[in-house]
């Protein structure tokens, strides 16, 4: 256990990089690695699964630290550097699939986006947009962090992650079409629900804890 504790840093970073590169990988079979077809509306998708993969990552190795009960300082660095990779890369997703649609004279979102894909699955790209308000509205944290009211925000952020893990199974590309990478996403999904119950388990029993001792 003492070891795991030691290592958890090292091991976050390897966990990142390794679905950095299922995602890449799965990516990049979505258009056979030819690579003189590549355009913006074959890039932006790429952007969308390293985004959920690193959140994915951060939530399994915050639940791990939970569990195990390691300092979060000793991953200072870790949630710093992946934060602000997820932040462009969900600025990047919709940012780049919104500019070649406009390009396209397909006009300006939301319009656009609703208009890029069937009628069926309208719904999912409205999903993606408020998710992708939620986690912006996250970022200002850094103002509203010490408000009462803000760690209501958390629990809305985490549903959101739920809802971003249904958006890529309907709208992704590389994981409608099956295959290995499917496989991937639902393990990611079954993990997260995990990951989320292991720390909302220690969230509660924390506050059950601090109860008590108020009562004692």
């Amino acid at each position: 256990m003492t070891r795991v504790n030691a290592y958890l840093p090292l091991i976050a970073w390897v966990l990142t990089l390794i679905v950095f590169i299922l995602a890449f990988i799965a990516w990049g079979q979505g258009f056979a690695w030819q690579w003189q077809t590549l355009g913006t509306l074959q890039l932006f998708p790429l952007f969308g699964l390293t985004a959920f993969s690193l959140m994915w990552s951060q939530y399994v190795i915050s639940a791990t630290r939970q569990y195990l009960k390691v300092d979060s300082n000793k991953l200072k660095t870790f949630y710093n550097v992946t934060g602000y990779l997820v932040l462009v890369a969900i600025l990047l997703h919709p940012g780049l699939l919104s500019w070649q649609l406009w390009r396209n004279g397909d006009g300006l979102p939301p319009g656009s986006e609703l208009h890029y894909v069937m009628p069926s699955l309208k719904a999912f790209v409205i999903l993606g947009i408020i998710n992708l308000t939620i986690l912006l509205a996250f970022e200002l944290r850094r103002v509203f962090a010490n408000q009462p009211w803000w760690h209501y925000m958390s629990y809305v952020v985490d549903l959101a992650m739920l809802s971003i893990f249904i958006h890529g199974l309907e709208l992704g590309t590389q994981i409608r079409n099956g295959g290995w990478f499917r496989d991937v996403w639902l393990f990611y999904g079954a993990s997260l629900v995990l990951s989320l119950a292991i720390i909302y388990n220690q969230r509660f029993s924390s506050k059950l804890s601090a109860n008590k001792s108020k009562t004692a």
